[in-house]
């Protein structure tokens, strides 16, 4: 039955329906659904780009609370945005999605063609096709890692990148583009997933072809390492310094100090693990007596700068300057 499901108009309409009348019953309550503001489902959309949904939801409501229109984020200056997505990685998406309101704001409006909107810096295919399809109803499909799984999935066989956008598109509900788009999105979020798919729970499940666990792709294994940070308090002040403009790696954020030579005796103040791509870190942290190159900043204003997400959890992990007595 689900040969050529994509060309087949009565199982394509059939795949439609029975995929949005789930979606309309059992999609997710997220702060962004139901949204047509362009600015805001762009916001969703770089924010969502490598994480995990749980994690951007609360990220993205006080986003919006501080910067609630393209034009408040064009004005905004750099370290500011950087210091409202401290903790959600990736920087340069902050960086982008700053550039594109700046863009936005200088063309007078924001544009409303998936073609016009991959001509912002940091929009890609896909995220142009999301904003698109979802505020302006533009009926161009979308595709992603859980777009290719439930069509792989419904024809049975895996598609080049080119075949599955195709697909993609003749599979489009042309009445409510930005709907299909989230609900076959949704589908492989929550029920197509690639390990253990719940397919006694799909809507989709007597079309598809193909059921059960899809052959994991090989990981590249982590790597690990160790780094080591100055923890220094005075007068109400942390010492921090700031990554080179030049740095691959957040570049321009700031961070504690890096820990100089270190005695055999002496002890970290505290120990954690952090990851960050493909490297996963053993952080510790030692009173930072000896470190001498840096700002003191006020802690209170600390919170309110571009520091990286690992100094702002060391830092609230020390609570204040008892941590170094």
């Amino acid at each position: 039955m689900s040969q050529a499901v994509a060309s087949d108009p009565k199982k394509g309409k059939q795949f439609r329906k029975l995929l949005l009348r789930w979606y309309d019953r059992e999609q997710r309550r997220l702060p962004w659904r139901g949204e047509k503001d362009p600015y805001r489902i762009l916001v969703s959309e770089i924010m969502l780009q490598q994480t995990r949904v749980a994690v951007v939801e609360e990220r993205y409501k006080t986003f919006i609370r501080q910067f609630p229109t393209a034009g408040d984020l064009a004005r905004a200056r750099e370290q500011t945005v950087l210091a409202a997505w401290s903790g959600l990685g990736y920087y340069r998406r902050a960086r982008a999605l700053h550039a594109a309101t700046k863009e936005i704001a200088g063309n007078g409006g924001f544009p409303c063609t998936a073609e016009a909107l991959r001509m912002l810096p940091g929009v890609g295919r896909y995220t142009a096709a999301a904003v698109a399809s979802i505020a302006y109803g533009e009926p161009v499909a979308v595709v992603d890692g859980n777009v290719k799984r439930v069509l792989g999935r419904v024809l049975g066989r895996d598609l080049a990148e080119q075949q599955c956008w195709a697909t993609a598109g003749e599979m489009l509900d042309h009445r409510r583009p930005g709907d299909f788009n989230q609900a076959i999105m949704e589908l492989g979020a929550v029920l197509c997933l690639p390990g253990k798919p719940l397919c006694e729970r799909c809507p989709v499940a007597v079309l598809c072809a193909t059921r059960g666990a899809t052959a994991r792709r090989k990981q590249i294994p982590r790597r690990k390492a160790v780094l080591r940070y100055a923890l220094a308090f005075r007068d109400g002040k942390v010492l921090l310094r700031q990554r080179p403009r030049t740095s691959s790696l957040m570049p321009g954020m700031w961070e504690l100090p890096e820990y100089g030579e270190l005695p055999a005796e002496e002890k970290p103040l505290m120990m954690m693990r952090h990851s960050i791509t493909t490297t996963d870190y053993t952080v510790k942290v030692f009173a930072g007596g000896k470190a001498q190159e840096g700002r003191w900043v006020p802690l209170r204003r600390a919170e309110r700068m571009a520091i990286t997400g690992l100094t702002r959890k060391i830092l609230r992990k020390a609570k204040g300057p008892n941590a170094t007595k």
